[in-house]
């Protein structure tokens, strides 16, 4: 590319960010969903409250009761919030802290990053996928790999001046964390603890940052579309502004922020992998017209020539197969192939279960 090309493409670019100024001054049409696709906010429940569960006692003497916690969680919700982690306060607050100054500079200094090819590991860009989104979601988003962290940090924005060094302490505390909630779940499999990272083969770990600009009427629109995610599972500091929600028995579900604590959801190939037993949520992402939203979701997940498929204990003649095995690259070459569609991805890799 031309460097006259390559300022015009940046230009662009810019021009499409919402953490543009002018662009969430108004909610342009192609923001604006259907009236029966919009966010109803009347409909919300706020009372509900999504398991907490304590993880102090995961390396005790009390850890089958921790697993049982995270397997109910798993089975009934899909979605559960997690206190005494590990993962220290100071290193949480430097990350959102980080996120935030990020978004906070001139746009200028993040267009180089600019990317609408989900094939490019370190990337900015707006929507979903803006190749494919029929309608833009509120939001932009800096992803990037973190996993093995050695051989992707030198890749990741310069600027701001500190964020290689907090991301890459927060990406080692979140993979610790993550492993260990594996084995959880892998023991609430009735498996061996290391059952899932043997599956997960080399592992994924996406570290991904989500900027929600306030905006003048939430009611038409999403800050992220109703889905569920691909990986294994998503580990996510929400920030103290409430914005997420759960789809639970046909009802949508207000997740409401718990100081430093993170929020966790079985994704895709773990509801595979379980043969349904373990639900991956459908979620959506609001906004408000007050404050911008910060979210940091790290999706965790098996490596792209890893095999999924239904641990064989759990099928049997009254639990048939629901899913087919696949390579984990097929899964994410279908999930790129469109916009955020419920559950629609997972849909298309389901067996017809003769009546």
């Amino acid at each position: 590319m031309t460097s006259a090309a390559h300022v015009g493409s940046n230009l662009n670019a810019m021009d499409k960010f919402m953490s543009n100024g002018h662009n969430h001054l108004h909610v342009q049409d192609k923001h604006v969903f259907p009236p029966g696709e919009r966010p109803d906010m009347s409909q919300v429940c706020h009372s509900y409250t999504f398991p907490v569960i304590d993880l102090k006692d995961l390396d005790a003497p009390h850890r089958i009761n921790v697993i049982n916690d995270i397997s109910q969680a798993c089975e009934e919700d899909g979605f559960f919030q997690i206190i005494n982690h590990g993962v220290p306060e100071t290193v949480m607050k430097s990350m959102m802290g980080i996120a935030k100054e990020f978004f906070e500079m001139p746009v200028e200094d993040s267009v180089c990053f600019h990317s609408e090819d989900p094939r490019q590991a370190v990337r900015v860009t707006t929507s979903f996928n803006v190749t494919k989104d029929e309608l833009f979601d509120w939001r932009d988003y800096l992803t990037h790999p973190c996993h093995p962290l050695e051989e992707f940090i030198n890749s990741w924005p310069q600027k701001p001046a500190l964020y290689r060094d907090v991301a890459g302490k927060y990406a080692k505390e979140i993979r610790v964390l993550v492993l260990r909630l594996l084995a959880a779940i892998s023991e609430a499999l009735g498996q061996d603890s290391d059952y899932l990272n043997a599956m997960f083969g080399k592992h994924i770990q996406m570290l991904h940052i989500n900027y929600y600009p306030a905006c003048p009427n939430p009611d038409l629109t999403f800050g992220a579309a109703p889905h569920s995610d691909p990986g294994g599972i998503t580990v996510s500091m929400q920030g103290d502004v409430s914005g997420l929600q759960v789809l639970k028995d046909g009802k949508w579900f207000a997740v409401e922020p718990i100081p430093n604590a993170f929020v966790v959801n079985v994704a895709d190939q773990i509801e595979v992998i379980s043969n349904g037993r373990f639900k991956s949520a459908e979620h959506w992402g609001i906004t408000n017209t007050t404050t911008a939203r910060i979210s940091i979701p790290t999706f965790y997940g098996p490596s792209s020539d890893a095999f999924i498929a239904p641990v064989a204990s759990m099928v049997d003649e009254e639990h048939p197969a629901l899913h087919r095995g696949y390579k984990f690259e097929e899964y994410m070459k279908a999930f790129w192939s469109q916009g955020l569609k419920g559950k629609s991805i997972l849909d298309r890799f389901k067996i017809e279960i003769s009546p």
